[in-house]
């Protein structure tokens, strides 16, 4: 009967976490699973055994590659039938080189972390590497602060490069070049070609006001796979946060250059007073009007700049409402745009629909994944765990600086002085966002593995990565504290925390 639905799925997301559990979690298969790690002279030990796992001509080495490949093949087979994968699909889908350095990255996490619920990876699955300071907009809720100014100490195009091949032994699976605005830097094809040629999944952040059609053919050209652009609404509420007239047309005109380019256009808006009541409107011009494949809702940070609108930050219950309205859309299959959003709470939306939808929806998936993984939200979800800051990815400032998130200003590191593994395995700031079991307001919630709350607005609003996130509809006592000034934002810097 269909009121016993979500009961079947909840049931059948324990079943396979605890049978991955038992696969993989325990001493003696993570021990066995560790002989199939490291490195070789031809790449990484796994990257091989996958490859041999799909047809390739590979040569075992010895009795460790033997029994790698039998606990990689036993994974895989058996990871795949618990997401209803036939092993022809997974075998397709091994081909492809981004899908097979992600398996790794997780197969590798699950060797050095055990399985996690939400897992943890081996090294970041993505950097969101903010490339430069310079933009020729100064928006009012820029994270990044930018202006039209380049750092003295930006990364030079072979330290970008340099620091492309590290990633790529480290196993990063996906790089997102954000800004300020990347174009305003002349090495940015040359640099995204690099990582594009690396196997890389490249993407990157635009403001759209640079991007011509010549301008989104070497984007395509670069090997960009997907592109966001920034679009908080119609003309009035974007020109105004944007704080530059005439930037809403410049956007709009970019976004329809890049379709017509054949990228995998995203229009980017993030979500405030300003703008959520039009969201309705603006969703069908987005779909209708500029054609974009894609419409991604950020969660306003109180950081950095953004700090001077904290004021527009939605309330628990407005949060709740745009949430709802996206997944709806994302369910419509009228409707061709795929509406995402950062909040972590949307994986929450998506368990209580009851289970019948994805996971978790990113610039990863499109339309067909959305309909395959649907049923799967809470097994999925429990995975990747809503937010990734410090499991999944992390972010990367113009100087090489290394942060937990582009929104959480906290130096853990320079890429410069230590490799990203370094980073990734022995910082103390990241150490805590992986104690998920003591974050405030969430630690109670049994969606804590698939949500966790945002970490960027709990450090935003209270100084405290392992705080509450006051946006959520089950912490409304902590967003009411807000309101009545018991609390005040945080004036977060870019300086590192205590133990950083």
């Amino acid at each position: 009967m269909p009121e016993d639905k979500p009961e079947e799925q909840e049931y059948d997301a324990e079943m396979v976490a605890k049978a991955v559990k038992g696969w993989l979690g325990n001493p003696i298969s993570r021990s066995f699973l560790r002989l199939a790690t490291g490195d070789t002279e031809e790449g990484p030990r796994l990257e091989l055994l996958l490859r041999k796992y799909i047809g390739d001509n590979v040569r075992f080495h010895g009795l460790r590659d033997r029994i790698g490949f039998r606990v990689v093949k036993f994974a895989i087979d058996k990871g795949s039938e618990s997401f209803g994968v036939t092993k022809e699909q997974m075998n397709e889908a091994l081909k492809e080189p981004i899908f097979r350095r992600a398996i790794v990255n997780i197969l590798e996490g699950i060797s050095k972390f055990g399985v996690q619920r939400p897992q943890t990876t081996v090294a970041p699955f993505l950097v969101v590497w903010d490339y430069t300071h310079c933009c020729n907009l100064r928006c009012q809720h820029c994270y990044e602060d930018s202006d039209g100014t380049f750092l003295p100490d930006e990364l030079t195009t072979e330290e970008a490069k340099k620091i492309i091949d590290e990633f790529a032994r480290a196993g990063v699976v996906a790089l997102a070049f954000s800004g300020g605005e990347p174009l305003m830097r002349k090495d940015f094809f040359e640099v995204a070609r690099y990582a594009a040629d690396k196997d890389f999944y490249v993407t990157m952040a635009s403001n759209g006001t640079l991007i011509t059609p010549e301008v989104a053919k070497k984007i395509k050209e670069a090997g960009v796979d997907y592109i966001e652009i920034s679009l908080d609404g119609f003309e009035k509420e974007h020109d105004k946060l944007r704080r530059v007239l005439g930037a809403w047309k410049k956007a709009c005109q970019g976004i329809r250059n890049c379709v017509a380019a054949g990228l995998d256009t995203c229009a980017a808006t993030t979500v405030t007073k300003y703008n959520y009541k039009i969201l309705p409107r603006f969703v069908d011009f987005v779909e209708k009007e500029l054609r974009a494949n894609r419409m991604i809702c950020f969660n306003f940070v109180p950081t950095r700049r953004g700090k001077g609108m904290v004021n527009e930050d939605l309330s628990p219950d407005e949060r709740e409402e745009v949430l709802k309205f996206l997944y709806e859309k994302l369910m419509d299959k009228n409707c061709k745009l795929q509406t995402l959003c950062t909040a972590p709470q949307y994986a929450r939306i998506a368990q209580e629909f009851g289970g019948d939808g994805p996971a978790i929806t990113t610039h990863f998936t499109n339309k067909a994944a959305t309909e395959a993984l649907r049923g799967k939200a809470k097994s999925l979800g429990e995975f990747i765990g809503g937010c990734g800051a410090g499991r999944l990815y992390c972010g990367l400032e113009p100087n090489g600086d290394v942060q937990p998130c582009v929104f959480i200003p906290i130096k853990i590191g320079n890429i410069r002085e230590q490799s990203i593994k370094e980073i990734w395995e022995n910082s103390p700031v990241l150490k805590q966002l992986r104690e998920r079991e003591k974050f405030e307001g969430c630690n109670s919630c049994k969606y804590l593995s698939s949500c966790g709350g945002c970490r960027a607005r709990a450090y935003g609003y209270f100084g405290n990565l392992q705080g509450p996130d006051p946006g959520c509809i089950n912490n409304k006592k902590y967003w009411e504290q807000i309101q009545k000034s018991e609390v005040k934002p945080l004036a977060a810097s870019s300086e590192a925390a205590p133990g950083a």
